[in-house]
């Protein structure tokens, strides 16, 4: 691998995607049809990067199974012991950094930059955290009422069911896996077909890390086999779905005919306002990383920049500068500020949402082009765009996910107001203001699952993050309250 060469892939890095990799079940790598395999091809330059067997039906149900008999063991080991586990999986992950992180933006096309600096790190936090915090948080809350001993007593689910996408592979799984295994929980994990490689890295970590048989499980395959099974199996006791609005729908439906509680992340459309009284060069700055981080290609991103008409022009000028001086290549490079989209297929889309954006009347202030980058002339390239026109266009309404944003503009405060409510998203959206009083009154009016201040795409634990509306439903991620939705309550009550 030419491209790979001059990137400089370690040598760890390189066993790995070179290993027979399939599904993990049971502490055991399994491979049901070694000729039935998914082709992980590296973005940047289209090179096939590995091979991952897909797991089928059987694969499935033997996953399920070993997580089943898991959880009568794990479950009643005292937190403390749980917790010793997650930390020896923090401490292997610190261990193979570099490698993880070679592995995700090798997989994703993602800039190492961001990596090493955001999701490796940030991932390892949320381990330590939740590890901590189920020591810390009580089972059980006592119930003030007359003549009567009780109390609500939580305890975990049993087998929870994950279906993870292809954008922030690694960082979503620890969001979602860490808190169930903490309260208790045993795991099946569906990782998206298109990016499995961290995922199965963090398995091998967890089997070298001493956890126990059947606790984590990884099935790869596509979603229509191994998603569809996972969210209907009469095992699973809870499942989490990260991913499109629309899928998010056909996951909820099927967990509801089963009887299985479900909890969505959904897609989003975010929006940014920004007041005329705003610092423009931070608004421009923080809204242009947003739209370049990960190439576009994350939910929470704010792609809706609603402007006061008096300040359109300065912040056009600001923020344009601001995209045309992103270093785009290859994701390990380590000057790359933004990387390929994920596939051509994402690629195609944003191209086709972007020519139907101008078809439908709306003006290209920085038109998205695909590029070829020197070395990475196959690769899934393109610049960030900026459109501007009317709230009823295609681009505003629908989310793109990629490097694109479209900018209307307002008179007041309630015109602003009414642009952000015109679409049903609601996962994260900012207000950029100098007068705190109107920013705070203005995020508080939103309806949106996170509003930021002075700054968009803001993380951290104990932040409680979710989404309402089209954006999902459920107890959202990095949170005491995302360690309580992966434990059931139940009342212990004694007449006195």
């Amino acid at each position: 691998m030419n491209t790979l060469e001059a990137m400089h892939l370690s040598e760890a890095s390189q066993a790995f995607l070179d290993s027979e990799l399939g599904s993990f079940v049971n502490n055991e790598w399994v491979r049901p049809d070694a000729e039935s395999v998914s082709v992980i091809q590296d973005p940047c330059t289209t090179e096939v990067i590995a091979r991952v067997a897909k797991g089928n039906q059987s694969t499935l149900n033997e996953a399920v199974e070993a997580a089943h008999l898991a959880f009568n063991d794990w479950s009643r080991l005292p937190a403390v012991e749980r917790a010793v586990y997650l930390h020896r999986l923090a401490d292997a992950l610190e261990r193979n950094f570099d490698t993880i992180a070679e592995i995700e933006s090798l997989d994703v096309g993602k800039a190492i930059v961001n990596t090493k600096g955001f999701d490796i790190p940030f991932g390892v936090d949320c381990i330590r955290y939740f590890a901590d915090l189920a020591t810390a948080l009580p089972a059980d809350t006592p119930l003030a009422i007359k003549n009567m001993e009780a109390k609500i007593h939580r305890v975990p689910y049993g087998v929870c069911g994950f279906v993870f996408p292809w954008n922030f592979p690694y960082n979503l799984l620890l969001w979602g896996i860490i808190p169930a295994l903490a309260a208790g929980n045993t795991v099946v994990i569906k990782p998206a077909e298109l990016t499995p490689l961290s995922t199965l890295f963090v398995a091998k970590l967890a089997q070298e890390a001493g956890f126990p048989k059947g606790v984590i499980n990884v099935v790869t395959g596509s979603g229509s086999v191994i998603g569809s099974a996972l969210c209907s199996h009469p095992k699973v006791k809870r499942m989490s779905f990260t991913g499109s609005s629309e899928v998010g729908k056909q996951i909820g439906e099927a967990c509801g005919r089963a009887l299985i509680p479900c909890k969505l992340e959904l897609g989003g459309k975010g929006a940014a306002i920004v007041f005329e009284d705003a610092d423009l060069d931070l608004a421009a700055e923080q809204l242009s990383a947003a739209i370049t981080f990960n190439t576009g290609q994350v939910c929470c991103t704010a792609t809706r920049w609603i402007v006061q008409e008096s300040v359109a022009d300065t912040f056009t000028e600001k923020v344009v500068a601001k995209l045309k001086a992103v270093k785009i290549g290859h994701g390990l490079a380590a000057d790359t500020g933004m990387g390929p989209m994920a596939s051509e297929k994402q690629l195609n889309t944003v191209i086709d949402y972007l020519e139907t954006g101008k078809a439908q009347g709306a003006k290209a202030i920085l038109d998205g082009e695909r590029l070829q980058p020197s070395g990475c002339e196959k690769g899934y390239f393109m610049s960030p765009s900026l459109l501007s026109g009317d709230s009823s266009n295609i681009c505003f309404k629908e989310e793109i996910f990629g490097p694109s944003a479209y900018l209307t503009t307002f008179k007041d405060e309630e015109e602003a107001l009414a642009q952000v409510h015109s679409i049903d998203y609601g996962l994260a959206n900012s207000v950029f203001s100098e007068d705190l009083d109107k920013a705070r009154r203005v995020a508080d009016r939103m309806i949106c699952g996170n509003n930021w201040i002075n700054a968009h795409n803001v993380f951290a634990y104990g932040l409680p993050y979710g989404g309402v509306n089209l954006s999902g439903l459920g107890g959202g991620v990095n949170s005491p309250e995302t360690y309580y939705d992966y434990l059931r309550p139940q009342t212990v009550a004694r007449p006195l």
